[in-house]
């Protein structure tokens, strides 16, 4: 492509990035809030800090202080204490948080996605991942990938659980390993 085109390709990306923050605008709550609830929907249990959801983000610790204080204050969100390191937090939606994400407008791009042949869908999908995790790689930045991807990833573990988390040596269910983590690291290219 050429310099043109591949402006226009990134243009394309910032206008979905604005139709996003519009529709998320028009629910009542900020983008930035919408983003912690689709996290903390997806992010395995050590994953659901104020520590971790600030590098997910990327943002500052007192912009997050504040957004998860707003969405406590809305009772969509839990901050409690960890039980194994009281100086740390555990991030947890509440079942109202839930609830909302029922309704959850960014929705309507996973349904305008199904419209595309499956070879272009995952074609698509494997160019804006490459993407992302080449962007926050250059800036040294986690990528939060699925647990499943990991290189630490380990099936079948001896206590009857299906999974095992070899670097925090922890049982995995299933559903676990479908959660995105902060200790993640892609096991691709891995041998």
């Amino acid at each position: 492509m050429n310099p043109k085109d591949l402006q226009a390709t990134a243009g394309l990306l910032e206008r979905i990035g604005r139709l996003l923050a519009t529709d998320a605008h028009s629910s009542g709550l900020a983008p930035v809030q919408w983003e912690v609830l689709r996290y903390l929907d997806r992010a395995n249990e050590f994953s659901r800090s104020s520590a971790a959801l600030t590098a997910y983000l990327g943002s500052t610790k007192g912009t997050v202080s504040q957004t998860v204080k707003a969405l406590e204050q809305r009772g969509l969100v839990t901050n409690l204490p960890s039980k194994q390191d009281r100086r740390r937090n555990r991030l947890s939606l509440t079942a109202t948080g839930k609830k909302l994400l029922l309704d959850d407008p960014m929705m309507v791009w996973p349904r305008a996605l199904n419209a595309l042949p499956e070879t272009e869908q995952q074609r698509f999908h494997e160019t804006l991942e490459k993407l992302v995790r080449d962007r926050l790689q250059s800036q040294g930045r986690q990528a939060f990938g699925m647990c499943r991807d990991c290189k630490y990833f380990g099936r079948e573990h001896e206590n009857g659980q299906p999974h095992y988390c070899k670097l925090l040596e922890v049982p995995l269910s299933d559903a676990a390993s479908e959660q995105i983590c902060f200790e993640q690291v892609a096991a691709y290219g891995q041998e």
